[in-house]
């Protein structure tokens, strides 16, 4: 029988876990958290009182939660805050005394003995958010690498590798620019996604309206000293509203770009990339394995039939795909291992 004192520091603890799941944990609190529910078993009881009733105070307070990585600003407005922060107060000491049986965070159909922690996941860059200095935000994919140079005339982002998507907060005096491979995207207040890769720049607008140029060096160059001899004209620039795509070519002397519209379940499969909490609740290990393959370069892949029965009940973020794997060797007892870049295979231990 556990102490008082222990019972009461995993309560503490339990209930602060609580709170970070609601607003989304960051991959360094998933790993934390794996850790802590394999540490004692307590933990993993005290977590789900507190999951319990805290979903119990959304569903009393009819409020939904986002699986957004940005928290959602109608969740954070003052009057619903004070109506859950009184729910809190009054709700949950009865919710939880009323739990007959204990929700674990993380549920099999059978049980598999806890395992001392595998031997690490090569390591997986992890998609990066990042606020700027004026409220803007930038989610990173994986490797992308974004440099910015902001003045009091104009905010300017050079993306240099990979994928990112830009919301950009509005300020009329001072235009906000994404410069990649030659391409520059002007904006003041909206929200769109560039990829940038060896052969072409993808522009794809989800909120708002863009101007893209061809020619950076228009953009960028100061003026001509008088007397010298003229710069080649820019080409006419290219606008995209929300809904829209191009693409844009960097072969010399490539056709001007086409803008197209995207129907939104297309827009939705290209930003799959993007972080999210994943929450479920008695779903099927092949169903969460699905759901992150669609969400990252790196597969998962069971190799052991009997897996398919495995059922689980989690909140988890998309990104996290090293998280999870550990997880699943911490807690489940399972082994992961690599096939070349881009597959990881999962498969009970020592099979």
């Amino acid at each position: 029988m556990k102490s008082p004192p222990t019972a009461a520091t995993a309560a503490r603890d339990a209930a602060l876990l609580t709170l970070r799941c609601d607003r989304g944990l960051s991959a360094t609190e998933q790993d934390e958290l794996s850790q802590w529910l394999a540490a004692d078993p307590q933990h993993r009881a005290a977590l789900g009182e507190h999951r319990w009733g805290w979903d119990e105070l959304d569903r009393l307070a009819g409020l939904q939660t986002s699986v957004h990585a940005i928290p959602d600003p109608d969740l954070l407005a003052p009057p619903k805050a004070r109506v859950r922060g009184v729910l809190l107060r009054f709700v949950a000491p009865i919710a939880l005394a009323a739990a007959a049986v204990t929700l674990g965070l993380f549920l099999w159909q059978a049980r598999a003995p806890l395992v001392p922690t595998a031997a690490p996941v090569r390591s997986l860059a992890l998609i990066e958010q990042r606020e700027l200095s004026d409220g803007s935000v930038i989610e990173l994919n994986r490797g992308a690498i974004v440099t910015e140079h902001f003045t009091s005339t104009e905010r300017r982002v050079r993306l240099q590798r990979g994928e990112a998507h830009f919301k950009v907060a509005k300020d009329a005096a001072r235009p906000f620019f994404v410069e990649a491979g030659g391409v520059a995207v002007r904006a003041v207040g909206t929200a769109f996604n560039v990829r940038l890769d060896s052969a072409s720049v993808e522009v794809l607008v989800t909120e708002g309206r863009v101007k893209l140029e061809t020619a950076t060096a228009a953009v960028l160059a100061p003026v001509a000293d008088e007397g010298s001899r003229p710069g080649p004209v820019a080409p006419e620039p290219t606008f995209l509203g929300a809904g829209e795509r191009t693409v844009v070519s960097l072969a010399p002397a490539a056709p001007a770009p086409q803008v197209a519209p995207v129907p939104p379940a297309e827009i939705e499969a290209r930003l799959a990339w993007q972080p999210r909490l994943l929450d479920f609740t008695s779903a099927p290990l092949p169903e969460i394995v699905a759901e992150f393959n669609r969400r990252n370069p790196v597969r998962l892949i069971l190799g052991d039939a009997a897996l398919a029965e495995m059922r689980l009940s989690a909140t988890l973020r998309s990104d996290n795909l090293e998280g999870f794997v550990r997880l699943m060797a911490s807690d489940f007892g399972l082994s992961a291992e690599w096939r070349g870049d881009d597959q990881i295979v999962l498969t009970r231990a020592g099979q």
